[in-house]
């Protein structure tokens, strides 16, 4: 428990963190790696160049320091912040390290503003915060299927689309695989030749659960930064049939609710399909008389991986119904819904907004921002809006002309 004192500091400093918030993260990343650099092997790079990882942690100082009072009311945060730890290999030891250099930035940006009394309030703070964080992912790591990262033999590598290419991976030591919720990710820690540290990225898990090998399905990024398609370059490049990788056991907060009846609303745009066929597969098959309606934006069919894995379980089952938007159709594309963008006019036409429906959606920032966007106005209600976004959740508020 905090004292009083500390909570009435935390609370006065909300405002100078809402200003200089992504300034102090920022300058903390640079002295943490500064004074340890081993944990670039942990650390998402392209992240950090982008100032995504920077303003996902301000978001989440601030949202601290704002429930200072009442942290119990941001523990669905938490969980989805430590799942990510839990898959990154982020453990107890970690915390101190953080908090040091997290008030050493505070200190170092705001200068004489930082009070001793502000800066011991904060270090109280952190302490209570971190022994939540640590108290949840320990849980989740009694939970997880295995400690730290297993190999994995690509036993099938399959081109999907123009952009997208599955892995199947079977575990090497050929013991039964951990149990996911389909929705949930993976992480894949890779030794890329020529870089000094290694580089850990999530993927979707594309296939149902129950199987005997994970599929992931990876878009081979081409971003104006080297660091941006890095990992997805050498998987799709390098890696090839009989190859080793790392896995750590699925995690993610972002998965179906199969204790649910209600019709399930699938939303996707590029290779955001990959939970969403996860989904349709484990409701096909586990709860054949729920209702799907299955929606997926693509610029092409060239570039619309999995089209024929998912047209094959909506056309056995008359409680599916599918939608394919193509941006910019080939010549040779039949098979779509509409042409352009999926908008919420459109959206307003074909989803099922008068049942009780519950709606999962993801994809690039500015699909999941407007979809995201034509939900609310159209009145869905909150707690039935699921989405998976590897960014800091507020840029989900920023509007987009079109997805």
């Amino acid at each position: 428990m905090l004292q009083q004192r500390t909570i009435e500091i935390i609370k006065s400093t909300v405002s100078v963190l809402e200003v200089h918030g992504e300034a102090i993260t920022s300058r903390f990343y640079e002295m943490l790696f500064q004074k340890h650099p081993e944990l670039l092997n942990i650390f998402n790079h392209a992240n950090q160049k982008k100032g995504r990882q920077q303003a996902a942690l301000a978001n989440a100082v601030y949202a601290a320091a704002a429930n200072i009072d009442k942290l119990e009311t941001i523990i669905p945060v938490v969980k989805g912040i430590a799942h990510k730890h839990r898959s990154l290999g982020v453990k107890p030891e970690h915390y101190p390290v953080v908090g040091e250099n997290l008030l050493l930035a505070i200190k170092d940006v705001l200068g004489d503003a930082a009070t001793d009394e502000i800066i011991n309030a904060w270090a109280e703070a952190y302490g209570v915060i971190a022994d939540v964080f640590i108290g949840i992912e320990r849980n989740m790591y009694e939970d997880a299927g295995w400690e730290g990262f297993r190999p994995f033999v690509v036993a099938r590598k399959v081109e999907e689309s123009s952009v997208i290419t599955s892995f199947y991976l079977k575990p090497q030591d050929e013991k039964p695989l951990a149990k996911f919720k389909p929705g949930q990710y993976v992480s894949v820690k890779m030794d890329i030749p020529g870089q000094e540290n290694t580089h850990i990225r999530q993927y979707s898990l594309s296939d149902a659960p129950g199987k005997s090998s994970y599929r992931i399905s990876v878009k081979k990024e081409s971003g104006r930064n080297a660091v941006d398609g890095m990992v997805s370059v050498y998987l799709h490049e390098n890696v090839k049939e009989g190859d080793i990788l790392y896995l750590s056991a699925p995690a993610g907060d972002f998965y179906l609710d199969t204790t649910s009846e209600k019709h399930v609303v699938l939303i996707s745009g590029g290779v955001g399909l990959t939970p969403m066929v996860s989904m349709l597969k484990t409701v096909a098959s586990e709860q054949p008389e729920r209702k799907i309606t299955f929606v997926h934006a693509a610029i092409n069919g060239q570039a619309h991986a999995l089209r024929i894995e998912v047209k094959e379980i909506a056309q056995a089952s008359e409680h599916i119904t599918t939608h394919f938007v193509y941006e910019s159709p080939l010549d040779d594309d039949l098979d779509y819904t509409k042409t352009g963008y999926v908008d919420q006019a459109w959206l307003k036409e074909i989803l099922p907004l008068k049942d009780d429906a519950e709606y999962y959606f993801c994809g690039p920032i500015p699909f999941m921002q407007v979809i995201n966007t034509a939900l609310q106005e159209l009145n869905v209600p909150k707690e039935n809006i699921h989405f998976e976004f590897f960014g800091p959740a507020s840029d989900l508020e920023k509007k987009s002309i079109k997805a």
